[in-house]
């Protein structure tokens, strides 16, 4: 047995609910861990001409995925907010006490996102979510940091941040978290902040169709698709005692794709 030291712990998923962050709480769930589910409070309907490529779970799938963990509760909060960081910490300290790991997990993902379609609106979307909710989150759990309680982040990224084309701003919104890793990492290491990042590979979240499946193999050295877990194992390794001496790192979770 391997003690992580995540036991009683509080950790707050944003973007808990279905595929990868659904994952992710379950596996801290198993360390012993207890949970803030953070979730969108309703959908938003999309623009004209834009189409949403991300699910936004019911507000009841959030709610059901905190009675089945157990020590958890579900928290509704839209992160393009500009308050959305003290709004969400402040509900979550209030239910559960300060938050000891921060995941930094939802994600927005809309198209046409090409060179040729962008806006700056569409612009504005991606990074509001992508890269300015998670480094406005970071820096509010650091400036809560009290003596003796010592939070880490670990930020969920893309392995084609590097270059997404056909996905514009969303590739350079998870570069730019990539770079506010490395750059948080150094700033928050004299408080013993760890800050860290994975960077999931194809993940079988709904998208991939079986006419796919081949496809996406193909490319893959490990020659299979990535499930959840394989993203939320590296996750919890990040934010566990195991990991307590890793900071500023971009873990690549894809089974050598996109090296």
């Amino acid at each position: 047995m391997i003690d992580t030291g995540l036991a009683g712990r509080v950790v707050l998923v944003t973007g808990a609910t279905g595929g990868i962050g659904t994952a992710i709480a379950r596996a801290f769930s198993a360390q012993g861990a207890r949970l803030a589910l953070h979730h969108l409070p309703a959908e938003n309907a999309a623009p004209d001409g834009v189409t949403w490529e991300h699910r936004t779970p019911p507000v009841a799938d959030a709610e059901a995925l905190a009675a089945e963990l157990g020590d958890a509760v579900a928290v509704g909060v839209d992160l393009s907010r500009p308050d959305a960081a003290v709004d969400l910490l402040d509900r979550v300290e209030q239910q559960l006490g300060p938050v000891d790991v921060l995941v930094n997990n939802a994600a927005h993902c809309e198209s046409p996102d090409t060179v040729e379609t962008l806006t700056a609106a569409g612009l504005a979307r991606h990074y509001r979510v992508n890269a300015i909710a998670p480094a406005l989150l970071t820096a509010e759990l650091a400036r809560r940091r009290r003596d003796g309680h010592t939070p880490c982040v670990v930020n969920v990224s893309t392995d084609a941040a590097r270059a997404f084309p056909g996905q514009i701003g969303y590739g350079t919104s998870k570069a730019a978290l990539e770079a506010f890793t490395r750059a948080a990492a150094l700033d928050l290491a004299a408080a013993g902040i760890r800050v860290n990042a994975v960077a999931p590979g194809p993940v079988q979240t709904g998208w991939i169709t079986d006419d796919l499946v081949d496809q996406v193999r193909a490319i893959v050295p490990l020659g299979r698709v990535g499930e959840p877990a394989d993203v939320a194992d590296a996750v919890v390794f990040l934010a566990s005692h195991q990991a307590r001496w890793v900071t500023g790192q971009v873990l690549q979770v894809a089974g050598g794709h996109a090296l």
